[in-house]
């Protein structure tokens, strides 16, 4: 059995570790091969994921049009992870910002108590 590997949130899935076993997933109905070195219930969850957004934008395409509903359900998902990391990055402005009023609080204690 292979042991679970930790996810790199910061490497794109082509680029991470050599691929050490295949995952078979299902999405919209057909089964694909995925060839990883992630932990494979981590590959059927990302699965299960881009099932459940191609479903949400079926409504949008017309029956037939794979491309044109894979295109949009990657916009989606790019869209998603884009806000996330907008969060992120002003998530982390915050904390800077905090951390340097505590300095300075820290520091005004300091002198007075020196």
């Amino acid at each position: 059995m292979n042991a679970p590997h930790s996810v790199d949130d910061e490497t794109p899935l082509g680029e991470q570790a050599p691929p050490n076993h295949v995952v078979m997933v299902d999405i919209q109905g057909l089964r694909y091969p995925v060839r990883s070195a992630l932990d494979p219930a981590y590959v059927h969850k990302l699965a299960r994921y881009v099932d459940r957004t191609m479903d949400a934008a079926s409504s949008a395409v017309p029956i037939g049009e794979s491309t044109k509903l894979a295109v949009l359900a990657a916009l989606n998902i790019a869209d998603e992870c884009f806000r996330g990391r907008d969060d992120e990055a002003r998530i982390a402005a915050e904390v800077v910002e905090k951390a340097g009023e505590l300095e300075r609080l820290i520091d005004a204690v300091l002198q007075k108590h020196a």
